[in-house]
């Protein structure tokens, strides 16, 4: 535990945080977590957090990464540090800040969960079929409905809240595409494959009549809060569909169909910009993600089929 002065000054700068900067009660409750952890390794060391300097803030982010913390938290240790010792100085308790010169924490990229072409394929299959096997006319509709998400999803690579909260309107322009309204609300215009097309027509033919006004608005109106279908329902229908396809439900999730279109179409020879405007990614380095999934399926083909791969070298 910090001596009181220190318990003192982390509590005034926590304070300050709330107050001054917004911070919200989980970030406050992290900081105070990994400044206690702070002080208690200065303590270890005879020195209290206004004597710290740059050697020790490196040794202590040594003693961090020789915990195997993930590197987001061993970042998030570091803007707390680099926060806290910013207000000691201005407040004139300090006259440096020992955290000027520390270097953040590489963030590895976690690449993307991946479905084959195939699986996929299989899933949308499944789902087709379900109407041959629907039992009355509210499970043939509501059949006919998931059809038509999961279409429309894999043909557009659209992110599960803006294909639950399609707007009617979205399709009025032009049958051939959706309008989307993305994040910042920046517009973007996708194309619409033939049988997202032919899914979307089959459901316009069932979709309720008479609905309330908030539920009016929506291509796919549900008795909830918003008005629409909620991304929570099509999330678990889609891990259903999975099981029934002889797929792992942990792999799938309506961002796994976003990825499978993007990473499809950049294998069947898409420009990587075009994907990035599809998606609607404002900096085309979040979309490049999809490359090193290429990357890494090349790499297996060539292990698995290359003749070199498969039979070890003969050396004179």
């Amino acid at each position: 535990m910090p001596k009181p002065a220190e318990a003192a000054l982390l509590e005034a700068f926590l304070e300050m945080m709330a107050a001054e900067r917004n911070a919200a009660a989980n970030t406050i409750a992290a900081y105070r977590r990994d400044l206690t952890d702070y002080a208690a390794f200065l303590a270890g060391q005879g020195l209290g957090l206004e004597r710290a300097g740059a050697d020790q803030v490196a040794a202590y982010f040594d003693t961090v990464e020789g915990r195997g913390l993930k590197p987001s938290t061993a970042a998030r240790r570091l803007s707390a540090l680099r926060q806290f010792h910013r207000f000691a100085l201005a407040d004139g308790l300090r006259a440096d800040d020992p955290t000027s010169r520390i270097e953040a924490p590489r963030r590895g990229r976690r690449l993307p969960k991946y479905l084959s072409e195939d699986e996929v394929e299989a899933m949308l299959r499944i789902a087709a079929d379900a109407l041959g096997r629907a039992a009355g006319p509210s499970r043939e509709k509501r059949a006919i409905r998931f059809l038509a998400l999961v279409e429309i999803l894999y043909a557009t690579g659209l992110r599960v809240s803006e294909l639950v909260g399609l707007p009617l309107s979205a399709l009025a322009h032009d049958p051939r595409f959706v309008l989307v309204k993305g994040k910042g609300g920046r517009e973007r215009m996708v194309p619409l494959s033939d049988p997202a097309r032919a899914a979307i027509a089959r459901w316009l033919g069932l979709r309720p009549k008479g609905l309330l006004p908030k539920q009016a608005k929506w291509l796919f109106p549900a008795g909830t809060a918003t008005g629409h279908m909620t991304r929570q329902h099509f999330a678990q229908g889609l891990k259903a569909l999975a099981a029934e396809a002889g797929i792992e439900p942990e792999r799938v999730s309506p961002h796994v169909l976003r990825h499978a279109f993007a990473s499809h179409l950049l294998a069947h020879g898409a420009d990587l910009r075009v994907v990035q405007t599809l998606l609607g990614h404002a900096d085309i380095s979040t979309t490049e993600i999809y490359t090193h999934i290429l990357d890494e399926k090349l790499r297996t083909l060539v292990n698995r089929h290359h003749p070199m791969a498969r039979s070890p070298r003969r050396t004179s």
